[in-house]
């Protein structure tokens, strides 16, 4: 397998830019997400990992090599797509088995892959079915075993479970990142779907109109944002947001929000003006109206089992708040908000990026 290395990679089509400077590098065995809307710039960033499209600026570098302008044939790269891309008149054997033809190697050497990979993927008793009949599942695994049976140096997928059913499609990234952990691969993954993301990426790569906006493991992403993009677009509910005029001091512990004073114990950078408060809906508990604390109204109450979803209109913007499902709050009952301190991020309305002291910045970088 292969470090991938991405220096001020740029696409333009037209006088559109679809991915603007982007630099990082995907470490050596690494499961390395690519996640945003559509739109973003993640599938166009893949393509030009893979030699399907030809950056306008910058470098690609695989396993010390810089590539941008070669074939994709001359990557050593195996590519897996939603679509499955599978031959539909061969069966399964003849599907896995293309490649290493392709590439003339011998008869024994085949079957010795063959063997490895259907036992890798748990195939060994449908190799001789026509792979139009196969579910969702196997045809994946078809694809899936058709790319690592070549051994090449990084995995390239392009939203491989998107036309999977819910059922079928957490099994696959279960059984998905289990053979990356199997095989050691260097992968570079494309999605839309955030817990997708999560549940299967060593590192995310958050993208948002052609640029990166973090890069980091999954729980550094969801516990600091870096911008107010990344805070609504990870979490399910998203990240809760509080406008406000105000102004903090470098390392200051409180700010007021319309004459209510809450602690905020991070160290942060210095900010005026108009800024955003967030905080997770977890770190959001309900008590009665007090003055010392945020107020609001219950607009709406959402039962889901072990917790409840209650979302509260305050002056400053909709607050939702994931409490235990025994506690119950009722529409247009006032409350008082008690906000977690250690897990408030602040952030500048008119940039959108978080307020993060130096030190903050080197954990967020370091990721």
């Amino acid at each position: 397998m292969a470090e991938i290395e991405i220096r001020n990679l740029r696409k333009d089509f037209g006088d559109f830019t679809a991915v603007h400077s982007s630099s990082f590098t995907i470490r050596d065995g690494e499961f390395f997400m690519l996640l945003g809307p559509s739109g973003c710039g993640k599938t166009t960033t893949l393509r030009m990992i893979a030699g399907l499209e030809l950056p306008t600026a910058g470098e690609i570098w695989i396993d010390g090599e810089e590539v941008g302008q070669k074939r994709a044939a001359e990557r050593d790269i195996a590519f897996v797509f939603q679509m499955f891309a599978l031959y539909p008149h061969m069966n399964v054997r003849q599907n896995i088995t293309y490649p290493l033809k392709s590439q003339g190697m011998g008869r024994a050497g085949i079957a010795a892959k063959l063997a490895e990979v259907a036992r890798i993927l748990g195939i060994e008793d449908i190799l001789e079915k026509p792979v139009g009949g196969l579910s969702g599942g196997d045809r994946q695994r078809v694809a899936l075993g058709r790319a690592i049976v070549r051994e090449p140096k990084a995995f390239l997928m392009d939203e491989p479970l998107g036309a999977l059913d819910a059922e079928f499609r957490e099994r696959m990234a279960e059984e998905l990142r289990a053979l990356h952990d199997r095989i050691n691969a260097t992968t570079v993954y494309v999605t839309h779907d955030q817990l997708e993301a999560m549940q299967m990426g060593d590192r995310i790569a958050v993208m948002n109109a052609g640029r990166v906006e973090q890069i980091g493991p999954p729980q550094q992403i969801y516990d600091w944002p870096a911008s107010l993009f990344v805070a609504d677009f990870i979490g399910s509910p998203a990240m809760n947001f509080l406008s406000f005029e105000g102004q903090v001091e470098a390392g200051g512990a409180v700010v007021g929000i319309g004459g209510v004073s809450q602690a905020i114990p991070r160290q942060l950078d210095a900010g005026a003006g108009r800024l955003v408060l967030g905080v997770r809906p977890e770190h959001v508990r309900l008590h009665e109206p007090d003055a010392a604390r945020i107020q609001g109204e219950v607009i709406a109450s959402e039962y889901l089992g072990t917790t409840r979803i209650v979302t509260v209109q305050t002056a400053h913007g909709t607050v939702k708040a994931r409490i235990p499902a025994a506690e119950n709050a009722r529409v247009g009952e006032a409350v008082g908000l008690g906000l977690d301190p250690a897990a408030i991020t602040l952030f500048d309305a008119e940039s959108g990026r978080a307020l993060l002291s130096e030190a903050n910045r080197e954990v967020l970088a370091d990721g």
